[in-house]
């Protein structure tokens, strides 16, 4: 039948099992396999530090993932750091910051830099409504 233990808050019966999570940073998502305790349904569950450290690095490899991105599309677009925070938005430190992964892009960047990738004429649009 498996391991079993008795959540100490909510004393749902867990078992020892591993599911999926899906990470997203900004465009990009990964789905991750998580082990630890859990519940029958979708209430709390219980994870070691060890556990939890694959989703971790997981997550520090999306955003690094998604920093090269926001670099790439900016390059491919011909934009400085400063001219892409000013039409994008969030200004140029800004920027730097998607850029390093340190920071992530509000929702709305994150729609800009997908469309503006796949549309690069339109920078010519955002550029004149900034002025």
């Amino acid at each position: 039948m498996g391991q079993t233990r008795i959540h100490p808050k909510t004393g749902d019966v867990l078992r020892r099992d591993a599911r999926m999570q899906t990470l997203s940073v900004g465009s990009l998502s990964l789905e991750v396999e998580v082990p630890g305790w859990y519940p029958e349904g979708d209430g709390d569950s219980i994870h070691s530090g060890a556990e939890l450290q694959a989703i971790d690095q997981a997550y520090l490899e999306l955003r690094a993932a998604y920093a090269a991105r926001v670099k790439a599309v900016r390059k491919k677009l011909g934009l400085t750091q400063e001219e892409a925070g000013r039409i994008i938005g969030g200004g140029r430190r800004a920027f730097q910051k998607y850029e390093r992964g340190t920071m992530q892009p509000s929702e709305a960047a994150v729609g800009l830099i997908e469309i503006l990738d796949r549309h690069p004429e339109e920078v010519t649009t955002l550029r004149n409504i900034r002025r």
